[in-house]
């Protein structure tokens, strides 16, 4: 969009122009209802009003340029909306006017429109690499929900590249490039043929003035030249179809000068052998007919090998459709021709606008069946179906690549995920050291939960910590597959080694109970000895066997009799006052000894959900297998009833003297239904400095009394108490007591 610059004096010629200019907007908008025509025209004399006294770079009034924006629009056909959003589009950003100004006088459909376009213009595509363009182009097109958004901000463009010329040189190379490499391929996708061409030839123009001029020159001779040719070709060939009575329209076409300086340098070739500059379009009334025009051209001029293409048969994605052939003309001259229908020629030209134009012009036309893609068909349906011009659009507001949402980095590197991303996701994408140290995140500057959902367009900026660690509940919200791994391979590997310092603690112990003080170490002598045990147990190495243990999988003092044994044998005798001194221990598992807890352990220790103990239980411990050492509370009915199946499994556990966390506890608080109570029961454990972890209510339908069940965080049985003794004071509980048989989560 051209910079507004301040009007000083007031301009009568200049404002006679842009009247003038109106009146040829005016002139175009014939195909729109009265009432439809008169909300333009209320757009116009808004925006008129707002950059009254902006001037553009080349001196006209500012507003000479959402004219000619809504112009091009008002070629394409679209709908009142769009046209008066493209007069409005500069409004919000350059006149100080708000979006709530634009809903109350327009509607909010156009100040969506408005809105939409203000926020592609604050993209800046700033880096070169082509999957870089290739992101923003998708992220443009994803990020404009409503494709009329698109459509206007290609006008836009095109009259801003008409433009360029005025605007200071050293902002040619900036603006043509990403013309070229961004809004040009938006255009193509979007079967925009003339906009595409158009805006590809300004690029070029601009980016390479001197190559520009040489080749114009080039084309112009060579147009001379082969005048008579193309004239003879063109004679020749309406005469053929005259003679067969088949109604067509031929026309002349002419390759870009770009296309043709691209050729040039991707093949290497001279001027001179680019021989398809020239061509024929030949336009038929259906599609059959396409094929016969394709015959009788074909007996007419020999065809090139290899040259022909059935864009027909299989369209290409953006809905173009015709039949290519290169053909031997006059004295070996190749000239290009291109069979199509009156309707395929509209969506060459114009693309998805031209579903809209078509149905304008030609109502209930059946050749409109063929159509593009399946992509512009459905639109094409939509249209059949409703007639309203409103509803279509409604339809036409998807997303172009549904599937993705694209980020920026600060850095403005684009990112492309999956839609319902989450900054974890992100985080993991740039790197897996950047996601497993991830402690928070910042989107658009401000602080977000990391299982945000990420929206096209965010920057986004993660925070990391050197101490941080994966959380095992990212992988409840986490949508990549990549994150997913990275986050279950870190926990695993986080399990594993805490399994094996746990496993070499239960060995030290079984030992200790076998009379062995010391733990055989890394000492070469004690080599032969592994290695009898590894034999033994179907260990690889040593860290594997201490990890059995620790998850349970291998029992410690079974292992410990037999490395006993294989020390005997080497000469290494039990300690007689150590083997008595742990026989008399005051556990029931003499054997095992006993571990000391204190809630750092992470996955190799769990605290069995069934009773939830807390420090100040007396406890026990399970070895589960393959899960490691789980924790009962000594009365627990599930821990009964493993003790009599596998009490060679438990071992004698103690809480330490200073536990380094709180602890889950189920709470039961059976309460007089009414208001406010769930708030004064919440109020009372917050007094007690108890954390709510989770609350459960039950699916019944609420009686007089009704059982709240709560987990609740706290340091021990102490604080568990103090918490009990708040719930059962508050006014509305009945009782309140410890669950220890079931959790309510």
């Amino acid at each position: 969009m051209g910079t507004p610059l301040p009007l000083t004096l007031p301009d009568t010629a200049a404002l006679n122009a842009a009247a003038a200019s109106f009146a040829g907007l005016t002139a175009k908008l014939d195909y729109l209802s009265p009432t439809d025509a008169e909300q333009v025209r209320l757009a116009y004399r808004f925006a008129d009003e707002a950059h009254l006294g902006q001037l553009r770079n080349n001196g006209e009034p500012y507003i000479t340029h959402p004219i000619a924006v809504a112009s091009q629009c008002a070629e394409w056909k679209l709908d009142a909306q769009a046209l008066m959003a493209a007069l409005l589009h500069d409004a919000l950003e350059d006149c100080g006017v708000t979006k709530t100004e634009l809903i109350e006088k327009f509607g909010s459909p156009v100040a969506e429109l408005v809105d939409g376009l203000t926020k592609l213009d604050k993209l800046q595509f700033n880096t070169r690499e082509e999957n870089q363009a290739e992101s923003f182009r998708k992220m443009l097109l994803a990020m404009a929900r409503d494709v009329r958004v698109i459509l206007i901000k290609l006008a836009d463009r095109s009259h801003n590249m008409r433009t360029l010329s005025d605007v200071p040189r050293s902002k040619w190379s900036r603006i043509a490039s990403e013309t070229l490499e961004i809004y040009a391929p938006i255009a193509h996708r979007l079967g925009l043929n003339q906009t595409y061409r158009e805006l590809q030839d300004l690029s070029f123009q601009h980016l390479r003035p001197w190559r520009y001029a040489i080749l114009s020159k080039a084309v112009a001779k060579a147009r001379s030249r082969r005048r008579d040719l193309i004239q003879k070709v063109q004679k020749e060939v309406e005469a053929t179809f005259a003679d067969a009575k088949m109604p067509v329209r031929i026309a002349g076409r002419e390759k870009t000068l770009y296309s043709i300086y691209k050729k040039m340098t991707s093949k290497h070739l001279s001027f001179a052998q680019v021989t398809d500059i020239y061509g024929f379009r030949v336009l038929v009334p259906t599609v059959v007919d396409c094929y016969t025009a394709l015959g009788m051209l074909h007996q007419l001029y020999k065809p090139v090998p290899g040259k022909f293409k059935d864009h027909i048969a299989i369209a290409k994605l953006n809905g173009y459709q015709s039949l290519h052939t290169t053909l031997v003309g006059p004295s070996g001259v190749n000239v290009e021709f291109q069979m199509r229908t009156e309707a395929m020629h509209i969506v060459a030209e114009s693309g998805v606008a031209a579903h809209w134009l078509y149905k304008v012009n030609n109502p209930g036309d059946a050749g409109s069946d063929r159509l593009g893609t399946k992509w512009l068909q459905s639109l094409l349906d939509i249209q059949d179906e409703t007639r309203d011009a409103a509803e279509f659009w409604d339809h036409v507001k998807v997303d172009l690549f549904p599937d993705a949402v694209y980020v920026f980095t600060p850095k403005s590197q684009i990112m492309a995920l999956p839609r319902g991303a989450t900054v974890v996701d992100f985080a993991y994408a740039i790197h897996s050291n950047v996601g497993d140290r991830t402690m928070a995140a910042r989107i658009n500057g401000e602080q977000v939960p990391l299982r945000t959902e990420l929206k096209n367009g965010d920057v986004v900026e993660v925070v990391t910590a050197p101490v941080s660690t994966p959380n095992p509940a990212w992988l409840g919200f986490v949508r990549t597959g990549r994150a997913r791994s990275k986050i279950r391979h870190h926990l695993k590997t986080l399990a594993q080694t805490e399994s094996e310092g746990l496993g070499g603690k239960l060995l030290t112990q079984a030992l200790r109970s076998e009379g062995i003080e010391r733990f055989p170490d890394d000492d070469p002598a004690y080599a032969p000895i592994w290695d009898k045990l590894l034999r033994f147990t179907g260990n690889k190495n040593r860290q594997e066997l201490l990890t059995d243990i620790g998850l349970g999988k291998r029992i410690a003092n079974i292992v410990a009799k037999r490395l006993v044994n294989l020390l005997t044998e080497a000469g290494e005798r039990p300690d007689a006052l150590l083997l008595t001194r742990e026989r008399f221990t005051a556990h029931e598992s003499p054997s095992l000894g006993s571990i000391t807890l204190d809630g750092s352990e992470n996955a190799s220790v769990q605290f069995a959900q069934c009773c939830r103990p807390i420090p100040g239980d007396e406890i026990v411990g399970y070895l589960g297998r393959g899960e490691g050492l789980v924790v009962h509370v000594h009365d627990c009915a599930i821990a009964k009833k493993l003790q009599h199946k596998d009490s060679e499994r438990f071992i004698g556990v103690d809480w330490a003297d200073e536990p380094v966390r709180a602890f889950e506890v189920n709470l039961i608080a059976t309460v007089n239904n009414g208001k406010g109570v769930l708030a004064k029961v919440a109020a009372a454990l917050a007094a007690a400095e108890a954390d709510i972890i989770h609350i459960d209510m039950g699916q019944e339908a609420a009686q007089d009394a009704t059982d709240l069940r709560f987990i609740v965080a706290v340091r021990d049985t102490a604080h568990m108490e103090v918490a009990l003794r708040n719930l059962r004071r508050t006014a509305s509980v009945l009782r309140a007591e410890r669950n220890k048989g079931a959790s309510p989560g």
